[in-house]
């Protein structure tokens, strides 16, 4: 749409590297067998004895903790399994992100399985908005409900816990968001966030606390443990992976083994859904989630009815599955197009108004889609970065926003500190979501930019790339790769690894044909060469070819059309008589 923009290069970025541990590593060398690129990896992230880096690399559905340590375990169990025995409907209200849908899909079924009257319902974005809305609780007690019980969601909820309780509905409470300082009026509030918690990790996902809490009803009814995880896993790994989980801990399990029975899911609706993004048959990683899965599920919450990925979870009819999980696709390809149309308006915006260098982005729009610009904010953020405010105005001049931010401030109290201009405002450190009126936008702008003025530092604009190890040449070759693959899954808290090497030769730069800012590479040291790709950087490559560099890069596996080819996958690089910007 703005095919004439012309964006700046992103920003120099430091390089944060870590250091090596020869000691440690020799140990882990010796015990484990692995290479010292693993070794050097594992003990940089703190698994420096051999028992707790045999326990990451080789994870076991044994290592779960027990889910009678949830808090209210017992009081969920007694409100569910009640109701159950006496025939009640249990009214199950999700979200309508990936995480909210697979853990209400996940609850649903199982206690449908288990045999209990159920109905479930998620909210539709833009009719109903964030959380629980007071409606929910109108319809739930119209359809006959005794027990309301919520998923992803609820903990914040107060009011309309308390509009259950006066509806004659007794109460249930799953999320895994951090509370306020009161609990919400409930039979039963299990969040591992809780400060009376004694469960040994509280980083769940909302499908993770699911699935935890029916695991321990599983063991209550004397059913067996095992067929139940064989049976969930699948729904779970998505909220898990999706909500970007740190990938440590029970996580880690839930996701390894998640992403085993994902892939030979027998779930109608979860199989329609790999086919349509193209992995059918092949081994899944927790990126396929992050890029291919997970935003076809989005992408109907935001521009649709989150409740029609629902539907396609619930079903066991495969043709009325892969109706559904095509129009999810189709979906997603409407919200790709809406929101590179967004994103070209909002750099134009910051270009055409000298913005880049302001402390803070704000952009605001007529006729942006509510639902898009979270996404919007965030490569707002990867370009300029700086913290990014993105207001879609209505039809009625009010203004919904979305923001994200980088390290350092803090989007919360920015928000408390712009509360005068603001309708509503919310969330988190590092992403928010707001309202306004529009004739407030300039005085919010002002707000927002004046906090992060005082906040923020010249160093703090200089993003940064985290480096696990300096490392040798020889060291990063195709059997170190290889090794590394066994520190899958990789995600949040446990990132495909990144190593610098020095004095290597960028022997031969050849500029992709079609798209040239990309540049495939050959990098030698000695007699050794290797085969190399770098994104967004073929310009640089051209002007360092022939030279010696210093390489930031993760080394991995290609494939493509079933040729798998080993290569480094640089990110960053600086000629070696350059100064590194190191920072150790």
């Amino acid at each position: 749409m703005h095919s004439e923009i012309v964006l700046p290069s992103p920003p120099a970025k430091n390089w944060l590297i870590g250091e090596r541990h020869p000691e440690a590593e020799a140990g882990l060398i010796d015990e484990l067998g692995i290479s010292p690129l693993v070794a050097a990896v594992l003990a940089q992230r703190g698994f420096t004895d051999p028992e707790s880096a045999d326990k990451f690399l080789n994870p076991k559905i044994d290592h779960l903790h027990r889910p009678q340590l949830l808090p209210d375990f017992e009081e969920a169990a007694k409100a569910i399994l009640g109701a159950r025995e006496r025939k009640e409907l249990i009214y199950i209200h999700g979200d309508y992100d990936v995480d909210g849908i697979s853990s209400t899909a996940l609850f649903t079924r199982f206690l449908k399985k288990i045999g209990c009257r159920v109905q479930a319902h998620v909210p539709h974005r833009m009719k109903e908005g964030y959380g629980i809305h007071i409606d929910a609780v109108k319809w739930a007690k119209e359809a006959g409900t005794d027990l309301f019980v919520t998923c992803d969601c609820g903990v914040s909820a107060h009011e309309q816990m308390e509009a259950v309780r006066e509806a004659g509905m007794s109460a249930v409470v799953t999320d895994h968001h951090a509370l306020k300082d009161t609990l919400p009026h409930a039979a039963a509030v299990v969040n591992p966030h809780r400060s009376d918690s004694k469960y040994p990790f509280p980083e769940l996902s909302g499908a993770g606390v699911v699935l935890k809490l029916c695991a321990g009803l599983t063991e209550e009814l004397n059913f067996p443990v095992d067929k139940f995880y064989r049976a969930f896993l699948d729904l779970a790994v998505l909220g898990t992976v999706a909500d970007v989980m740190p990938l440590v801990d029970e996580n880690r399990i839930i996701a390894k083994f998640g992403l085993v029975r994902l892939a030979d899911t027998q779930k109608p609706g979860l199989k329609s859904l790999i086919n349509v993004s193209k992995l059918r048959g092949q081994e899944l990683r927790a990126s396929h989630i992050g890029f291919q899965i997970g935003p076809r599920i989005n992408a109907v919450g935001r521009i649709g009815d989150a409740g029609e990925a629902l539907n396609l979870f619930m079903t066991d009819d495969q043709d009325q599955a892969d109706k559904t999980a095509a129009r999810l696709d189709e979906l997603n390809e409407q919200r790709k197009a809406d929101q590179q149309d967004i994103l070209d308006e909002a750099m134009a915006m910051v270009l055409d108004r000298d913005d880049a260098e302001s402390p803070a982005l704000v952009v605001a729009q007529k006729g942006w889609h509510a639902g898009i610009i979270g996404i919007v904010a965030s490569k707002l953020v990867e370009q300029f970065y700086r913290p990014a405010f993105v207001v879609a105005v209505q039809e009625d001049g009010k203004g919904k926003g979305s923001a994200r931010s980088i390290k350092g401030f803090h989007l919360a109290e920015a928000l408390r500190d712009a509360s005068d201009h603001l309708l509503t405002g919310g969330g988190h450190e590092m992403a928010a979501g707001f309202s306004l009126d529009e004739a407030m936008i300039d005085r919010f702008r002002k707000s927002v930019q004046e906090s992060a003025k005082a906040s923020l530092t010249p160093e703090d604009y200089i993003p940064k790339l985290e480096v696990d190890a300096e490392v040798s040449f020889d060291e990063a070759g195709p059997e170190a790769a290889q090794d590394l693959e066994r520190m899958e899954p990789f995600g949040e808290a446990n990132p495909r690894p990144r190593f610098l090497c020095r004095d290597v030769r960028l022997a031969q730069v050849q500029p992709m044909q079609r798209h040239p800012q990309h540049a495939k590479l050959q990098v030698e040291q000695g007699s050794d060469r290797k085969s190399a790709i770098a994104f967004r950087l073929g310009e640089k490559a051209m002007e360092l070819a022939g030279e010696k560099a210093t390489f930031v890069f993760r080394p991995e596996f290609n494939t493509y059309q079933g040729r798998s080819e080993f290569r480094w996958n640089v990110e960053d690089f600086r000629h070696s008589g350059e100064e590194d910007p190191t920072i150790t």
